[in-house]
């Protein structure tokens, strides 16, 4: 027991030999984040819309519960934050570099997937008439009953 020592892992001592070991983790993390690019960058598929289908596009349009800026903040700074708050208490680097990895990987495979999804399935939200029609009247094409 004696040869244990805890908390010998700073980023003096061990940060470039953690990165080093977790190389591939951060190639894969980079990857992710490109694939992520790409989805959004891609047309996704576009679903039909008729007239007959309205009848459950029509919940009322509201704003975001969670402002758009506050969704970063409170899924990467904030974890990252408490574990930079770890990190000065403890002096344990090796700790640290996992969980902001661990947050990292998390939020982009997240991403990815519902990124996909989104693409692939194209669903209209569930408020579709009112974003589209703020003024309430709908207009559709004659022949096929499609939204105009």
């Amino acid at each position: 027991m004696a040869d244990i020592q805890l908390s010998c892992y700073t980023i003096k001592s061990h940060g470039a030999k953690i990165a080093r070991l977790h190389m591939y983790d951060w190639i894969i993390l980079v990857l992710l984040a490109v694939i992520d690019g790409l989805l959004n960058i891609i047309e996704p598929f576009h679903r039909f819309v008729g007239k007959d289908m309205m009848t459950d596009l029509r919940y009322p349009l509201q704003g975001n519960t969670v402002p758009f800026w506050a969704v970063p903040v409170i899924g990467i700074v904030l974890p990252c934050a408490i574990f930079g708050g770890i990190y000065f208490k403890k002096k344990n680097f090796y700790d640290l570099h996992h969980g902001i990895l661990g947050i990292l990987y998390s939020v982009l495979i997240t991403a990815v997937i519902t990124d996909a999804i989104k693409d692939g399935v194209g669903r209209p939200r569930p408020d579709f008439f009112w974003r589209c029609f703020p003024d309430g009247k709908d207009l559709y094409d004659n022949v096929t009953t499609g939204v105009l």
